[in-house]
């Protein structure tokens, strides 16, 4: 495509509303988002809980519907694919991190980390999968199975399985949740040098102010709405923010 969004936009949502219920019981967790991912950008999204922070990502990453409104990967309006297309879309153009890493308890770290391909039926791009295992520092533990990896090496696999294809965009969901502080900021440090060095996009939520700083931006979401955003932000700025919405 030739057109500026394809070129400059990885992901956005356009009037993106969730609700569930109805009268009384209605609950908007998502209110009207207007919101974009610029490719090449690592963006957080913050708020208090039960603000909206995960029912949007999964909104954008295809993993639930939204009630009204639309969500385009690229210039793709996810409303307008059957569901084996958004599937296909999702393998293809959509990395996935979770908190649990989510790995394969049978397969090996390389063999966890091509799995998407594999699935696929594609044969990995050998040069790009070493440069990835090398630069997460997995080199040496390619053959090793999750249960003999530490909790931080298996967030490196989690993170390289989401880089192995090469996607539009990844979504992160609470990636350092489960580690110390050392390791998630190790992750959080690749993570930061996948978008400044490979030109990844990457949009995560969090609710750790030290883990919004690796990121060029924050959006902040109160009741299902974005209500602020921070550029540049240092964990002092997310936190006073956070405190400013009552979380």
């Amino acid at each position: 495509m030739t057109d500026a969004p394809s070129t400059t936009l990885a992901a956005r949502a356009v009037g993106a509303a969730k609700i569930y219920g109805s009268g009384d019981t209605e609950v908007r967790a998502l209110d009207g988002v207007d919101v974009t991912f610029n490719r090449g950008e690592f963006t957080a999204i913050m708020g208090p809980s039960g603000s909206g922070k995960s029912t949007l990502m999964h909104c954008m990453a295809g993993l639930d519907d939204l009630t009204d409104g639309e969500v385009f990967i690229g210039e793709t309006a996810l409303s307008t694919l059957s569901e084996k297309d958004l599937t296909l879309l999702r393998r293809d153009n959509v990395g996935f991190i979770f908190q649990a890493f989510n790995l394969v308890p049978t397969l090996s770290a390389i063999e966890n980390i091509t799995l998407p391909m594999d699935l696929a039926g594609k044969t990995p791009d050998q040069g790009w999968v070493d440069q990835v295992i090398e630069t997460v520092g997995l080199a040496n533990r390619t053959t090793h199975r999750p249960n003999e990896l530490s909790g931080g090496q298996q967030q490196r696999v989690a993170v390289s399985r989401a880089l192995a294809t090469r996607p539009e965009i990844i979504f992160a969901d609470e990636p350092t949740g489960n580690l110390d502080s050392t390791t998630g900021n190790e992750i959080l440090s690749f993570m930061r040098s996948a978008v400044d060095e490979f030109g990844q996009t990457i949009v995560m939520v969090t609710h750790d102010p030290v883990a919004a700083s690796y990121a060029n931006r924050v959006i902040f979401l109160v009741d299902g709405k974005i209500v602020d955003e921070l550029r540049e932000p240092t964990p002092d700025g997310v936190l006073d923010m956070m405190k400013s919405l009552g979380d």
